[in-house]
Protein backbone atom coordinates (compact mmCIF):
# COMPACT_ATOMS: atom_id res chain seq x y z
CA UNK A 1 0.00 0.00 0.00
CA UNK A 2 1.25 3.01 -1.29
CA UNK A 3 1.71 6.03 1.94
CA UNK A 4 -1.04 8.27 0.23
CA UNK A 5 -3.36 5.31 0.54
CA UNK A 6 -2.38 4.60 3.18
CA UNK A 7 -2.83 7.61 5.01
CA UNK A 8 -5.99 8.34 3.54
CA UNK A 9 -7.19 5.05 4.44
CA UNK A 10 -7.56 3.75 0.85
CA UNK A 11 -5.86 0.69 -0.67
CA UNK A 12 -3.32 0.67 -3.33
CA UNK A 13 -5.01 1.83 -6.72
CA UNK A 14 -8.95 3.11 -5.27
CA UNK A 15 -9.39 6.42 -6.09
CA UNK A 16 -9.00 9.54 -3.87
CA UNK A 17 -12.56 11.09 -2.76
CA UNK A 18 -12.41 14.28 -5.36
CA UNK A 19 -11.20 11.67 -8.10
CA UNK A 20 -14.58 9.36 -7.20
CA UNK A 21 -16.49 12.41 -6.82
CA UNK A 22 -15.31 13.01 -10.26
CA UNK A 23 -16.30 9.70 -11.94
CA UNK A 24 -19.41 9.58 -9.69
CA UNK A 25 -20.64 12.96 -11.73
CA UNK A 26 -19.84 11.59 -14.82
CA UNK A 27 -21.98 8.47 -14.04
CA UNK A 28 -24.90 10.26 -13.29
CA UNK A 29 -24.46 12.42 -16.33
CA UNK A 30 -24.49 9.42 -18.75
CA UNK A 31 -27.20 8.30 -16.42
CA UNK A 32 -29.36 11.29 -16.72
CA UNK A 33 -28.85 11.39 -20.46
CA UNK A 34 -31.31 11.07 -22.87
CA UNK A 35 -30.47 7.92 -24.06
CA UNK A 36 -28.39 5.69 -21.56
CA UNK A 37 -27.36 2.56 -22.90
CA UNK A 38 -28.84 -0.51 -21.27
CA UNK A 39 -25.90 -2.77 -21.98
CA UNK A 40 -23.49 -1.10 -19.28
CA UNK A 41 -26.11 0.53 -16.71
CA UNK A 42 -25.63 -2.14 -14.61
CA UNK A 43 -21.77 -2.19 -14.76
CA UNK A 44 -22.19 1.97 -14.34
CA UNK A 45 -24.38 1.65 -11.31
CA UNK A 46 -22.24 -0.94 -9.90
CA UNK A 47 -19.39 1.20 -10.49
CA UNK A 48 -21.25 4.08 -8.89
CA UNK A 49 -21.99 1.74 -5.42
CA UNK A 50 -18.15 1.05 -5.06
CA UNK A 51 -17.35 4.85 -5.82
CA UNK A 52 -19.99 5.44 -3.27
CA UNK A 53 -18.45 3.56 -0.63
CA UNK A 54 -14.91 4.74 -1.67
CA UNK A 55 -16.43 8.34 -0.34
CA UNK A 56 -17.88 7.08 2.58
CA UNK A 57 -14.52 5.42 4.09
CA UNK A 58 -12.52 8.63 3.00
CA UNK A 59 -15.05 10.98 4.92
CA UNK A 60 -15.22 8.51 8.05
CA UNK A 61 -11.21 8.18 7.78
CA UNK A 62 -10.83 12.16 7.57
CA UNK A 63 -13.47 12.51 10.75
CA UNK A 64 -11.74 10.13 12.82
CA UNK A 65 -8.76 12.36 12.07
CA UNK A 66 -9.96 15.48 12.73
CA UNK A 67 -11.74 13.92 16.19
CA UNK A 68 -7.66 13.07 16.92
CA UNK A 69 -6.28 16.02 16.38
CA UNK A 70 -9.03 17.90 18.09
CA UNK A 71 -8.75 15.44 21.00
CA UNK A 72 -5.14 16.20 21.07
CA UNK A 73 -5.46 20.20 20.83
CA UNK A 74 -8.04 19.77 24.19
CA UNK A 75 -5.07 17.81 26.23
CA UNK A 76 -2.13 20.12 25.30
CA UNK A 77 -4.48 23.04 26.32
CA UNK A 78 -5.64 21.61 29.94
CA UNK A 79 -1.89 20.48 31.08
Amino acid sequence: MSSEASAAGGTEGEPGYAAAMAELEQILAELEGEDPDVDVLADRVERAATLIEVCRRRIANASVQVERVVAALESDEST
